[in-house]
């Protein structure tokens, strides 16, 4: 039973959608066949990497089931009946392989028979999985174009990049093909593929959110995960869902209660195109006027945290990527060059440069910490430019600096909340000459994220994004 017109433009998300589903007035089966539809419709996008339409299409079923034995069965899942994608990059769901974008991994894993504990907690939520989305190969860029698979296209327009690692998600969730996707981000990977596709995404506190039981995404802390979505309202709800008793390593975070009235720097960054950062101080001003106070900072206030933030990413990620060829035994023709060359810089660190880049790290947590003292969030830029065309973060280059370069250019505020462990959204707030969407970053200090999504929903409230295509099925 498909929804109105007024009920799919009024809330096509996830909760609209689990709501109808557990009101009857569309069945999960339904929802997952309009899912399956959209998804063979807008292939050329490459989105997905994987289907599994005969798990999506049982479970859907189990949960009609269900409801129809016991009509509030379903009451306590908030996305009841919604299909979901699950990244290829992160904690592992059922059923579904994790490949990392990587013949490679394809040749040596398979899926995993059981889900992580993010994952169950996500599935608890009714989410019905399906099938996966695209990444770069390992996540070593800001665009999705893996060798392995399509590249994932920007829904706005196809020429550009979706973003990465998590651009497939982005797409499909802008696509519509569902309204919320699984998403990693550990040097930006939930923000910017959500910058570029005009949706919202929150990379939560450090410990926020459980990696276990293996924790093979943690790298060493610079990794969180959640969801990339049509609606902050989704991102609370998922937080909610997944977020506390993560069960180690981190300790548990402390989610602050909201507040009234916040202290908001605002920060502009040098070399950002004049209509983004025109974007952030019209941002500044409506949460000026919403009674929040706001104090513009210093340009650099943040270059040197972030230039010490660029090194701690480059010296992990390597690293752990070394780390994963060697336990692996993967070969270097059996890889992208820049996967390559990241793993053989990972073999020069040594642990000796690995634990000072643990410790730096530690220094910019700290460093930040001092700064909320003064102030309970920050206001930034998301994105120096518009998503650039595909191909402008090449992966069969092997110089690795200039990879590290290029996605600083495109995103410079990214890898500084990943570092220091800090919760980040983003969130569109207008749209520039081409209908390209004008995103705001807010950052704050370790458990603010639900403060975060208060300023968040708060903008996305005053200039709401228009999506290009309606959600499947709400339509």
């Amino acid at each position: 039973m498909p929804l109105s017109a007024d009920e799919s433009l009024a809330g096509g998300d996830a909760t609209a959608l689990g709501s109808a589903v557990r009101e009857g007035r569309i069945s999960a089966v339904e929802a997952m066949e309009a899912a399956l539809d959209a998804a063979a419709r807008l292939a050329d996008f490459g989105a997905i990497t994987l289907l599994d339409e005969a798990a999506g299409r049982a479970a859907a079923q189990r949960l009609d089931r269900l409801r129809a034995e016991d009509p509030s069965a379903l009451d306590a899942m908030p996305f009841a009946g919604v299909p979901f994608l699950v990244k290829d990059l992160g904690s592992p769901f059922a059923g579904i392989p994790v490949h990392a974008g990587s013949r490679a991994l394809a040749a040596r894993l398979a899926a995993s028979a059981e889900d992580s504990d993010f994952a169950a907690r996500l599935r608890g939520t009714g989410l019905v999985p399906f099938g996966r989305t695209t990444v770069p190969e390992f996540g070593l860029s800001l665009s999705s174009e893996p060798q392995a698979f399509p590249p994932a296209r920007n829904p706005l327009d196809p020429r550009l990049t979706a973003g990465g690692s998590s651009g497939g998600a982005a797409a499909a969730v802008a696509l519509g093909i569902v309204p919320i996707a699984h998403a990693t981000d550990a040097g930006g990977s939930i923000r910017v593929p959500a910058a570029c596709c005009g949706l919202v995404g929150l990379k939560p506190s450090r410990g926020a959110t459980p990696e276990g039981p293996d924790f093979a995404n943690h790298l060493a802390g610079l990794a969180s995960e959640l969801v990339v979505a049509r609606s902050v309202r989704d991102l609370r709800t998922a937080l909610q869902a997944a977020g506390g008793r993560a069960l180690g390593p981190m300790p548990d975070v402390a989610f602050a209660d909201a507040t009234p009235r916040m202290r908001i720097a605002l920060v502009q960054t040098p070399g950002v195109a004049p209509e983004r950062a025109a974007a952030v101080d019209a941002a500044a001003r409506h949460l000026l006027a919403a009674g929040h106070a706001v104090e513009t900072l210093e340009p650099t206030t943040l270059d040197e945290a972030s230039r010490e933030a660029g090194t701690v990413f480059d010296r992990i990620v390597c690293a752990s990527l070394a780390g994963l060829f060697e336990a692996l035994a993967i070969r270097e023709d059996e890889v992208e060059p820049l996967s390559a060359a990241a793993a053989e810089r990972g073999r020069r660190i040594g642990g000796a440069q690995v634990l000072r880049a643990i410790e730096a790290g530690a220094r910019i947590a700290r460093r930040m910490a001092l700064l909320f003292e003064r102030f309970d969030a920050l206001l930034l830029p998301m994105l120096a430019s518009a998503p650039p065309p595909l191909g402008a973060f090449p992966t069969d280059d092997a110089d690795v600096d200039a990879q590290w370069r290029r996605m600083t250019r495109f995103a410079p505020g990214a890898v500084l909340a990943n570092v220091a462990g800090l919760p980040a959204a983003t969130v569109p707030f207008g749209t520039d000459g081409d209908g390209l969407p004008l995103p705001v970053q807010i950052m704050g200090p370790n458990g603010s994220d639900l403060r975060l999504l208060d300023l968040a929903d708060a903008l996305a409230r005053e200039r709401p994004f228009a999506h290009r295509f309606p959600l499947a099925s709400l339509r």
